[in-house]
């Protein structure tokens, strides 16, 4: 007779239940790296506005400021 046993074995009670408790870690690590990659995109996107208001406030600042004249160079002594 072909068929499956009426109870199953100790062991086969003990795979099935390693590899229950692996799938149900393994969706909590995939679920722990999601949510550390969505932290990580967060942070990125801040520091990003950051960087470009300060970049928009140092073009700011730089066209207001007036341009100190460049200094005259000075000649050279000719030796007599």
């Amino acid at each position: 007779m072909t068929g499956k046993k009426a109870d199953p074995s100790p062991e086969s009670i003990a795979r099935a239940n390693r590899q229950r408790l692996a799938f149900d870690e393994g969706l909590k690590a995939m679920a722990d790296v999601e949510r550390d990659a969505a932290a990580v995109r967060k942070n990125m996107e801040r520091l990003r506005a950051l960087r470009v208001a300060k970049e928009a406030e140092d073009i700011r600042i730089e066209a207001e400021t007036p341009k100190a004249p460049a200094k005259a160079k000075r000649k050279a002594r000719v030796a007599k």
